[in-house]
C-alpha cells in the first residue's frame, strides 16, 4: 500500500543512506603486516633513522630531506631538468628531487653526463609519504611491491602488506639519491653501529630527546626496539616503516565534517566538496576518504615515451604512461604536482583536468573535458587547499614534529674569497659539500673545471688569509703562516675545464676539534693562467661534534 508521505520518507531514507555512507568513509589509522607490528619503540627508532642524514654515504641527505610534512610530505627542493630534447625551459622539461653528487665506489667525485659535478636530479618528483602506508605498491610506477624481501639474504620478511618496507630499501643504495656507486646495505649496517644518532641535526622534538637520553647509540636503540643490538637492513626498514605508519593525516576539516561537524567546512569548501564528488568527477580516482584509489592511470600529462610509468615495471604495453594516483590529503601544502612536477600552481592542475588532459595516447577513459566555470573552479581549489589540509601536518607539530636538518642550516663548509681562471678562461671550482662532522669517514673536498692532466694541490690551514690577498696574480684564501698542509694530485679528465680530483679526508672523532675552523683552497698548475696557477675560492670548514 502506498503511503501518503512516501516521497518524503524516501527522501529521508536516501539522506540517511548518504549520511551513513559518508560516516563510513572516515579514514582510520593504517594496519601493519603481522610480521612488523607497530610498537612505540620501533616508531621512535624509525623516526630517528628517517631524519638522520648519516643514512646517506656522505652525510648530506636523509629520508626527510625529500619528504617533509610541512611540504605536504613532499620535497621543498625540487629542481628543473632538461627533457628528451636536452634543452632547458622547453615543453618537455621535467622536475625532480636533487640527490647526490655522483661519486665512485671510493667516494671520489666524478662527472655525471647530465649534471656534471652538481647534485643529480631524480627522474620524478618525490611523492608524499605520510599516507604511503595505505597503498599496496609504492613509487610512482609501483615497483615497490607488497612482498618485502631482504635485499642481502633474499629471505622473504613480509608476505603481504610490505610495500613501505620494500620502498625504503631502495634510496639509501641509489647512487642518484643517497649513495656513492657500489654502496650496499652491509656498508650501511656497519656505519650505523659506530655513528652517533642524528649527529648533524638540531632542535630535537621531545620524543627524540627522551629516546636518546636513555638510548644514546644506534645499538641501544635497536636493542630497545627489537630485543637485541643487531642492526640489519630488515630491522632498519621495519623501524622506518613503523614510523611512517603512525603518520596517517586524519585531522583535516573534511574529516571533522564527515564525522558530523557540518561547520568544519566553509560554505565555499562545502560547495567544492560537492563538486569534487559530483560534476568535477575528481572522486573517480581520488576516492574519499584516502582521496586516492591505489590504482594507476594515464591522465595525459606528457607523451608516454618520455616516461613509460607502470609499463616499465610490468612490461605490458597497455600500462604505458600510467602512474599511481597520489592522495590529495595535504595537497595544498605541496609546491609541484604530477609525477614529473609539470605544474607549479594547483590552479594549473585544475585547468589541466578541466580541458581533459593534454595527450591522448592511452588516455584513461575517465579523463574527459569538464563543464566547470571559474567560480566552481575557485570552490574546488578552496576545498582542496584548505578542506584537505591537516593543521598539525602544516605546522609540523605532535606526530609530525621533527628535528632541523643540517641542510636547513647555514652552509658548512662555506665558500669565500676570490678565484682565478686558467686555460681558455675556465675557472676551477671547489666542491665542498660533505658534512664536516667529527667521525665522518666520508668527508671530502673536490675540484673540477681545471686543466685536465695538470698538477693540482690543495692547501689546508687553520687560518684564512686577509681578504683580497693576491700573490703574483693568484688569489690566496688560506694563510701561508702557519705553514699550510699541502696535498698534491694529478687532475683526472682532459683539456681546459675538464680536470677534476677529490681529496678524501676522513675525520677522526676527536672532541678537541669540535668548533674549530679550518680553511682549504685548490690550485691548478696552468701555463695559461696569470702566475702559472688557476685557483678556486676558499672553503671554511667548521668541525662539528
Amino acid at each position: 500500500m502506498l503511503h501518503r508521505n512516501g516521497p518524503r520518507l524516501l527522501r529521508i531514507a536516501l539522506a540517511w543512506s548518504l549520511l551513513s555512507r559518508l560516516a563510513a568513509a572516515q579514514l582510520f589509522p593504517p594496519t601493519a603486516p603481522p610480521e612488523n607490528p607497530i610498537t612505540p619503540e620501533k616508531a621512535i627508532l624509525g623516526k630517528i633513522l628517517f631524519w638522520d642524514e648519516q643514512l646517506s654515504s656522505d652525510n648530506t641527505i636523509a629520508c626527510g630531506t625529500c619528504h617533509q610534512p610541512g611540504q605536504g610530505g613532499a620535497d621543498p627542493a625540487f629542481t628543473r631538468t632538461a627533457g628528451d630534447d636536452g634543452r632547458m625551459n622547453t615543453a618537455d622539461d621535467t622536475w625532480g628531487s636533487p640527490g647526490m653528487r655522483l661519486a665512485d665506489s671510493l667516494g671520489r667525485y666524478k662527472p655525471d653526463r647530465a649534471f656534471g659535478f652538481e647534485q643529480q636530479v631524480t627522474d620524478r618528483i618525490a611523492t608524499e609519504f605520510m599516507a604511503a602506508s595505505y597503498f599496496t605498491t609504492l613509487f610512482w610506477d609501483g615497483r615497490a611491491g607488497t612482498t618485502f624481501v631482504d635485499p642481502i639474504s633474499g629471505a622473504q620478511l613480509i608476505a603481504a602488506g610490505g610495500a613501505l618496507e620494500s620502498q625504503l630499501v631502495e634510496p639509501p643504495v641509489s647512487s642518484a639519491e643517497m649513495a656513492h656507486e657500489g654502496r650496499d646495505w652491509s656498508e650501511i649496517e656497519r656505519k650505523l653501529k659506530r655513528v652517533r644518532p642524528l649527529a648533524l641535526a638540531t632542535d630535537f622534538p621531545s620524543d627524540i630527546v627522551d629516546a636518546l637520553t636513555f638510548h644514546p647509540t644506534y645499538p641501544d636503540l635497536f636493542a630497545h626496539a627489537f630485543g637485541d643490538a643487531a642492526i640489519t637492513v630488515g630491522r632498519i626498514a621495519f623501524a622506518i616503516a613503523t614510523y611512517e605508519r603512525t603518520l596517517a593525516p586524519l585531522n583535516t576539516p573534511w574529516d571533522s565534517y564527515i564525522a558530523g561537524n557540518k561547520g568544519a567546512l566553509t560554505p565555499g569548501e562545502e560547495r567544492g566538496f560537492n563538486l569534487f564528488i559530483g560534476k568535477a568527477r575528481c572522486n573517480l580516482c581520488h576516492e574519499p576518504p584516502l582521496f586516492a584509489n591505489d590504482k594507476f592511470h594515464n591522465i595525459g600529462v606528457r607523451p608516454w615515451r618520455e616516461d613509460p610509468g607502470l609499463k616499465g615495471v610490468t612490461g605490458d604495453h597497455g600500462d604505458r604512461g600510467k602512474f599511481r594516483t597520489p592522495t590529495l590529503r595535504n595537497v595544498g601544502l605541496r609546491r609541484r604536482w604530477m609525477h614529473n612536477g609539470k605544474f607549479g600552481d594547483l590552479n594549473h592542475v585544475l585547468d589541466f583536468y578541466i580541458r581533459g588532459g593534454d595527450h591522448t595516447d592511452n588516455l584513461d577513459a575517465l579523463i574527459i573535458p569538464l563543464d566547470i566555470d571559474a567560480l566552481e573552479k575557485f570552490d574546488l581549489y578552496d576545498f582542496m587547499t584548505d578542506g584537505l589540509t591537516d593543521a598539525e601536518v602544516k605546522d609540523e607539530v605532535r606526530l609530525y614534529s621533527r628535528p632541523k636538518l643540517r641542510s636547513e642550516q647555514p652552509s658548512n663548509p662555506a665558500l669565500f674569497g676570490d678565484e682565478s681562471p686558467g686555460d681558455s678562461g675556465y675557472v676551477p671550482q671547489m666542491v665542498a659539500h660533505a658534512a664536516p662532522n667529527l667521525g665522518n669517514r666520508a668527508f671530502k673536498l673536490g675540484v673540477h673545471g681545471g686543466l685536465g692532466g695538470a698538477l693540482a694541490l690543495v692547501a689546508l690551514s687553520s687560518e684564512r688569509s686577509p681578504p683580497d690577498t693576491w700573490v703574483d696574480g693568484i688569489p690566496l684564501n688560506v694563510a701561508t703562516s702557519p705553514e699550510p698542509y699541502i696535498v698534491t694530485f694529478t687532475l683526472l679528465g682532459a683539456g681546459p675545464g675538464g680536470g677534476y680530483q677529490t681529496l678524501l679526508l676522513p675525520l677522526t672523532n676527536d672532541p678537541i676539534l669540535a668548533g674549530q675552523d679550518w680553511f682549504a683552497q685548490w690550485f691548478v698548475e696552468d701555463p695559461q693562467a696569470v702566475g702559472g696557477w688557476s685557483a678556486t675560492k676558499g672553503a671554511q670548514i667548521t668541525f662539528q661534534q
